[in-house]
């Protein structure tokens, strides 16, 4: 290879990226010990940006499309090398193409539950989870606040920063929504666009657009949710009867698989059970209050002694038979049993 042509290697004359992978922001041309030959082509294709440059200063932005690298299509970077020939030879610069695609899919959640205040059950932890899109919108506040002079930026990179920022925006948000926790589930979407309307703004401020941001779920830490259902089940129970009824119909397939069990007879006994007792329970619980006990009535007078001389008492005789005083109507007597 002569000296002519090792040289002429060294100049590009067409400057243009796909992408060779996904999750890919941002790509840096590589230019090292080449220049840009006046007159070349830059490509830049939907979906991408493309940044020139020059001792560190961004020079120009490209919109999608071909562009011939002369004079008057890099007016800026022509002022500043107050280049006066037109670009008449080489010149020498960094070119960075940028993603604009929709990075989809993103997901962020709470690693740890987070604590908000409800008017209903006051303060209360809280997980959450869900997805969101966004896209470069602004390709020089990207570079220069986010991706700077990298050969790649990722979407990896970027993952950690933006989902902690949604998680610090999510506690304010959703308790300044006044939303009781019961109800949020019901107001998912009215909550997402909150927080869209919250982030917007920090998305813009990295030269990014946020497109979409769902609440996928909302729920308690195992131990709070637990005594959630213990309540929600609790306030379900009003009818005692039929609440025992479907318990015991839940335990009817149980019974029945079980190996030397009481069969249905063993059900049967089981139903009445749970029946009675519900009955009595919803008797107990709707019949009024038992009124107060009586007083007890006054004991017997005890039976007059026989009169002096041996008179029988009143209302008394003599059996014929052993002498015993017994009652005047009796026919027989009930210590000897002589007919009297």
């Amino acid at each position: 290879m002569g000296l002519r042509d090792f040289l002429a290697k060294q100049f590009i004359d067409v400057i243009h990226w796909t992408e060779s992978e996904e999750g890919v922001l941002a790509y840096r041309f590589p230019m090292q010990d080449m220049e840009i030959q006046n007159g070349g082509k830059l490509t830049v294709r939907e979906s991408q940006l493309a940044v020139f440059v020059n001792e560190g200063r961004v020079a120009d932005v490209f919109a999608p499309g071909l562009y011939t690298l002369e004079t008057h299509t890099l007016p800026i970077l022509t002022y500043l090398q107050n280049w006066d020939k037109a670009f008449k030879s080489p010149f020498k610069s960094d070119v960075y193409f940028f993603s604009t695609r929709l990075q989809t899919n993103q997901r962020w959640g709470t690693a740890m539950p987070i604590t908000i205040r409800d008017k209903e059950f006051g303060a209360v932890r809280l997980r959450a989870f869900g997805i969101y899109s966004y896209r470069i919108s602004d390709a020089k506040v990207f570079y220069t606040k986010v991706s700077g002079t990298r050969e790649l930026y990722n979407v990896a990179d970027l993952e950690g920063q933006l989902r902690n920022t949604i998680i610090g925006r999510m506690a304010d948000t959703f308790g300044q929504s006044n939303v009781p926790f019961l109800d949020m589930a019901a107001n998912q979407t009215e909550l997402a666009q909150r927080m869209s309307a919250q982030l917007q703004p920090i998305f813009n401020d990295l030269g990014l657009s946020l497109d979409t941001f769902v609440v996928e779920s909302l729920s308690l830490p195992d131990e709070l949710q637990k005594m959630l259902d213990q309540r929600i089940s609790m306030n379900m129970v009003g009818d005692m009867q039929r609440y025992t009824q479907f318990q015991v119909a839940q335990s009817m397939p149980i019974a029945a698989a079980n190996e030397g069990g009481g069969g249905v007879a063993g059900i049967g006994v089981g139903l009445g059970a749970g029946l009675t007792m519900a009955q009595q329970m919803m008797q107990s619980m709707n019949q009024p209050p038992a009124p107060a006990p009586a007083p007890p009535a006054p004991a017997p007078a005890a039976a007059a002694p026989p009169a002096a001389g041996g008179a029988p008492a009143a209302g008394t005789k003599f059996c014929m038979g052993c002498g015993k005083p017994i009652p005047r109507p009796a026919k027989f007597c009930p210590e000897c049993g002589a007919g009297q």
